[in-house]
């Protein structure tokens, strides 16, 4: 018990190891995902801020001389649009010098809502930007922004891109805003493009030198979603991030970590998935306990058993002993009145003499058979022959125990078998077939051939073996339930030493269904036969035909 309690610790104990492991994976993982996505987010937010730095050294020093110095009162009078002319009028060209027809610089003041431009713009144009740059300095443009740039245009027409600043009052308050319209393509792919190449998004240290587009993929899309730039997004990992370009027209920049970058960012690769391992090791530990378990348990059965044996052993030893004793002092003690009560008593002791060298002729076969030291000297026999000199020694233990033998031996049954180990398998058999069957029962014993094989079969009349259990008798140490509750000795290792002889010799033993209606078992040995064996000729086989002739006829 303390075994197993030990066991069901070390399963517990690798259960625990295996969570913190897992938990110590997971964790890795999580923070390697979060380096890389704080990546994408520090890409993103690097693009951003090379945009704004980019437009600020423009539109910032364009737009200060209207924007940067507050009005000392909130009835200032505003100067004309025109006034941007000569420091914005190299800002923000359109790519092509033909569309920079479309340009023209206003004022909005928030004050009375007056829109003023220096050029004639269409009523729809006057609306649309009346009604849009007063929306967006009122609610996104913050106090702190040099610039702000708008992309569109009213329905129907080509989006334009308007760039401006808000000029607030000493007190705070936001009192215009001036600025300009020019082409959208000026806050478009050129000049994302231009800032990627001119400005890391990662660090040197994190990117090993790697340029932009080898590490990371950007889009920018616009608030419709359309793509305004793009770079090759071809292999990229879940890792991204979004950040908007508030200043500039509602965009936002997103930015994802290429996949053949993710190594190097992640300092090695992401740890994957350790669960299934895990649960792999679990399970085999686990496995491996419930097979310690089970050896433990099969242990403790095997200790019961070999204590049942000696427990049964001595108490089939004492019985033999006895008996040699008890007449072996009749003699000694002169207490024979006859010769026939002389004659009896030493019957009598040889008969028990010969039943314990039985027994631990049995007791020294399983030992070596146990140690696989079990030495065979396999000889052509006239199995018949060699049989019937067998039954013969038996039949005093028959006739004490009134138990009749038949016998029916096959014509020219001949194997390849050693003499000993043969005499102890059916003398197993005959003593298992007196222990076991009825009184007054005849046991029959026969011999047979065919296919190259030899058989010797012990036939009673007992209860007879259940088919589940056919098998299970020929373990050590297994008696059936009726047996070892009884009061019939047997030490358990009989039908084993017969099995494991007769597979020594290269056959097998098996039990088959009785042949008389009177019940019982039939006990078969199967054994190679001699005919086949190399060595033995024909001069073998009719030297052993008259011997089992004269035999047989002496013996009737």
């Amino acid at each position: 018990m303390l075994l197993a309690a030990l066991l069901v610790c070390t399963l517990l104990l690798a259960t625990m190891l295996a969570y913190v492991a897992h938990d110590a994976a997971r964790s890795h993982r999580a923070t390697a995902e979060r380096a890389l996505q704080d990546d994408a987010a520090v890409a993103a937010w690097e693009l951003v801020a090379g945009v704004t730095v980019r437009l600020q050294s423009t539109l910032g020093s364009a737009l200060a001389p209207v924007a940067r110095a507050r009005a000392a009162s909130p009835y200032e009078l505003l100067p004309a649009p025109s006034v941007l002319a000569s420091s914005a009028d190299n800002v923000l060209r359109c790519t092509n010098p033909s569309d920079d027809s479309v340009r023209f610089y206003f004022t909005l003041d928030f004050r009375d809502g007056a829109l003023a431009t220096d050029a004639v713009a269409s009523p729809t144009m006057r609306t649309w930007l009346h009604d849009t740059i007063t929306a967006h300095g009122r609610t996104v443009y913050q106090p702190d922004w040099n610039y702000a740039v708008i992309v569109g245009g009213p329905n129907g027409q080509k989006a334009s891109a308007i760039a401006y600043a808000v000029k607030y009052a000493e007190h705070g308050a936001p009192i215009a805003a001036f600025g300009f319209r020019t082409c959208a393509d000026v806050v478009g792919a050129p000049l994302f493009r231009d800032v990627l190449a001119r400005r890391a998004l990662l660090p040197a240290s994190v990117t090993a030198g790697a340029t932009n587009d080898s590490v990371v993929a950007i889009v920018v899309r616009d608030r419709s979603g359309t793509p305004v730039f793009e770079t090759t997004n071809a292999q990229l990992s879940p890792y991204a991030a979004d950040v908007p370009l508030d200043q500039i027209g509602a965009y936002t920049a997103h930015a994802a970590i290429r996949a053949r970058a993710v190594n190097a960012l992640a300092l090695g690769s992401v740890p994957g998935s350790r669960v299934p391992i895990l649960v792999g090791l679990l399970t085999l530990t686990a496995a491996m306990v419930a097979l310690s378990i089970l050896q433990l348990k099969r242990e403790h059965e095997l200790a019961r058993l070999r204590s049942d044996f000696i427990s049964s052993v001595s108490h089939e030893l004492r019985t033999p002993l006895s008996q040699i004793l008890l007449f072996a002092e009749t003699l000694n003690l002169g207490r024979v009145r006859t010769e026939e009560e002389r004659r009896g008593a030493t019957d009598v002791i040889v008969q028990e003499g010969r039943r314990l060298m039985h027994l631990v002729e049995n007791i020294l076969h399983f030992s070596r058979a146990e140690r696989q030291m079990t030495r065979l000297g396999p000889e052509p026999l006239d199995l018949s022959v060699a049989v019937q000199t067998i039954v013969d020694d038996w039949l005093p233990l028959a006739s004490a125990a009134d138990v009749r033998v038949h016998t029916a031996f096959g014509g020219d049954v001949h194997a390849l078998a050693d003499r000993s180990a043969l005499r102890q398998m059916v003398l197993n058999l005959l003593d298992n077939a007196l222990k076991y069957g009825r009184l007054g029962q005849t046991v029959i014993v026969g011999t047979v051939s065919g296919d190259g094989r030899a058989r010797v079969w012990v036939e009673d009349e007992g209860d007879g073996i259940p088919p589940r259990e056919r098998e299970r008798v020929w373990s050590p140490f297994y008696r059936l339930d009726r047996h070892a509750n009884s009061a019939v000795a047997g030490s358990g290792i009989g039908l084993y030493v017969v099995r494991e002889l007769a597979r020594l010799h290269g056959g097998d033993a098996w039990i088959d269904d009785p042949t008389r209606p009177t019940g019982g078992a039939r006990f078969v040995i199967e054994l190679p036969s001699a005919a086949r064996a190399p060595g033995f000729t024909e001069e073998h086989l009719a030297v052993s035909s008259a011997a089992r002739d004269h035999a047989l006829e002496s013996r009737s």
